[in-house]
């Protein structure tokens, strides 16, 4: 672990302790749907020397060493920090808030789990929204159990609660027969991913002006999430100390919000999210701050947009991001042919958050090894693995989030 210290404070790329595939990976066709108008460096030897900043150094040079220090000076600092210059402030306008069961059914999925549709209602300034949550409980369960929470940015036929149409994306039934419950809402109940100017959904009803600080649409999901977990947490067949969230891709960037912002949630399962999520910005590879920022302007609060082209000014990095879920689990996961969203930076920015869990425990770790393709790697609250394919959320990711979750949430 020695070593590994020492790694921290300086990183110079491109490094040889970081392994490569043997076949170059094709850019993912996802690319294809962004507006590109720089050059994108998908080239590890073409990517920059960079100094992450330190951790676990703070604002006035004092060098964190304990928990304590972490949770009442250093933590509240980088979160401040990832609030006022990615995410956004969440504003403090009053709201109602109605919770209400809408239909239940003992036999779905054949008899095997319990369905719940919740309607969770918020009310502010005479105007309204209802966020739609989805959730199956196992019947066989004989106690209450951990449960998933999936933040759907895709079509909703992918959670679809009835379960004619089937997705891998939300794989309900495996989640089910593996003694889970999963619960499911769709992103676009709570704002729609449209640029028109926070006019729309939850940013309709609580804006009361607007600045550079003022919360994007993540910030407005990952807000939405935690109105899911306002549910999640009362209801008697789950266990409320044991609730997942995962995302994938902008629902991961979520996810990762979502997990800083309310550490009710005890473990973060975060899919490919690239840049602005889970990747190190400073590398340059792949999707930019400023390309993110081009395509996709209401995601991120205004001051976000200062660092595109422009990341030798960051006084922060992603692997702080991930830090502000210690100690509790988290799995970061990449897929092998989606270099836009870099799964070398993804796999650093992991590296560089252990010290955080080291101020916690010590047997979370990784190896200075990027693990191969399709072999995960667990280590304590620590997981990470890169899948072969394309950009996307399969049933083997789930598989690989549940395979972690047994260790870190049903032995808990």
């Amino acid at each position: 672990m020695n070593k590994l210290l020492k790694l921290l404070i300086v990183i110079s790329l491109p490094l040889g302790l970081f392994a490569q595939t043997k076949e170059k990976p094709q850019v993912p066709p996802d690319t294809l749907n962004q507006k590109v108008d720089r050059p994108i460096n998908y080239d590890e030897e073409k990517v920059p020397a960079y100094h992450l900043p330190d951790l676990l150094t703070c604002a006035n040079g004092h060098k964190v060493t304990g928990k304590k220090e972490w949770a009442n000076i250093r933590r509240p600092e980088l979160l401040e920090l990832f609030t006022t210059q990615v995410f956004g402030r969440v504003p403090g306008t009053p709201y109602q808030k109605t919770i209400r069961v809408v239909k239940t059914d003992p036999n779905a999925m054949n008899g095997a789990a319990t369905l719940k549709l919740i309607d969770i209602t918020i009310v502010a300034q005479s105007k309204s929204l209802t966020i739609r949550l989805g959730l199956f409980t196992p019947n066989k369960a004989t106690k209450p159990v951990p449960a998933f929470l999936l933040i759907c940015n895709r079509a909703p036929k992918n959670i679809d609660f009835s379960r004619i149409v089937k997705s891998e994306f939300w794989p309900a039934e495996e989640v089910i027969a593996r003694g889970y419950a999963v619960a499911a809402f769709d992103n676009a109940d709570v704002d729609p991913d449209q640029d028109d100017g926070f006019k729309n959904g939850i940013h309709g009803l609580l804006d009361a002006g607007r600045s550079s600080e003022s919360w994007g649409t993540i910030a407005a999901w990952a807000w939405g999430a935690s109105r899911c977990l306002d549910y999640l947490v009362t209801d008697k067949n789950i266990a409320p100390d044991k609730i997942a969230v995962v995302g994938h891709s902008r629902g991961a960037k979520t996810a990762l919000w979502a997990g800083a912002t309310d550490a009710r949630f005890a473990m973060v399962a975060c899919n490919e999210a690239g840049c602005g999520g889970s990747s190190l910005s400073l590398r340059r590879f792949g999707e930019t701050i400023y390309q993110i920022n081009r395509n996709f302007p209401h995601w991120f609060c205004g001051n976000y947009k200062y660092y595109g082209e422009n990341e030798d000014a960051l006084p922060f990095d992603q692997h702080m991001l991930l830090a502000l879920i210690a100690p509790r689990p988290l799995y970061v996961a990449s897929a092998e042919q989606d270099l836009w969203g870099d799964p070398r930076g993804q796999y650093l920015a992991l590296y560089h958050a252990v010290p955080a869990y080291h101020l916690f425990e010590t047997k979370s770790g990784l190896p200075e090894v990027m693990p191969s393709v399709n072999q995960p790697v667990i280590s304590g609250n620590l997981a990470y693995h890169i899948r072969d394919g394309k950009h996307n959320l399969l049933l083997k990711d789930w598989n690989f989030f549940m395979d972690f979750a047994d260790q870190v949430l049903t032995k808990k």
